[in-house]
């Protein structure tokens, strides 16, 4: 399934610069900002509208975009690492606790969100190679192909490729991109989304 994940990285890895002279929104400032934190860059994809992002106790998430006319979305979460770091630190001398170092946190991210969305069904996991990470300057990163959960927060959505990335010491990104089938044409639109988050060298 080496080919099932360079479709899904190279689908967040295609950049184009911001068009010129389109002002950015008030969602996408704060979201530009949140992601610098994180030393990520975000770059728009062509075609793309920005939505509303979910934002609840089950789910999160920072930004959003559809494809009008093609039944998909793409949903993100960027999560610096600077302030539980600096938690982490405080508190690891504590011995009447247990405090998991904030890298191996991404896992436990990526596990949690595929569990919900499928409401708890089988989905397949895939690891992203060292080279694919390469080109995002990342540590470590997965991918998730899910059979979704019937429900209103994920807006009836039948399937989801979720992708997490994470560089230590840096922050975690999460990419989520929702559809009705999961054939040619969902990896398609992925490709269409183009715009990626990466972090910065």
């Amino acid at each position: 399934m080496l080919m099932f994940t360079g479709i899904a990285v190279s689908a967040i890895s295609q950049q184009v610069n911001h068009e010129p002279g389109r002002p950015k929104s008030k969602q996408l400032k704060k979201f530009v900002k949140l992601a610098r934190e994180a030393n990520v860059m975000y770059i728009a994809p062509e075609g793309f509208k920005e939505i509303k992002p979910i934002n609840n106790d089950t789910l999160s998430f920072d930004y959003a975009l559809e494809l009008p006319g093609e039944e998909f979305e793409v949903w993100f979460e960027v999560q610096p690492q600077k302030k539980v770091l600096a938690d982490f630190a405080r508190l690891v001398s504590d011995t009447s606790r247990t405090n998991e170092h904030p890298d191996s946190l991404y896992n436990k991210t990526g596990l949690t969100l595929a569990s919900e969305l499928s409401g708890g069904q089988s989905y397949f996991t895939t690891i992203i190679p060292p080279d694919y990470l390469a080109r995002y300057n990342a540590t470590e990163g997965k991918t998730y192909l899910l059979d979704l959960a019937d429900a209103n927060e994920t807006k009836h959505y039948k399937y989801a490729l979720l992708i997490t990335l994470h560089k230590d010491r840096i922050g975690t990104i999460v990419a989520i991109c929702f559809g009705n089938e999961k054939g040619s044409g969902f990896f398609k639109n992925i490709f269409k989304a183009s715009r990626a988050l990466k972090f910065k060298s």
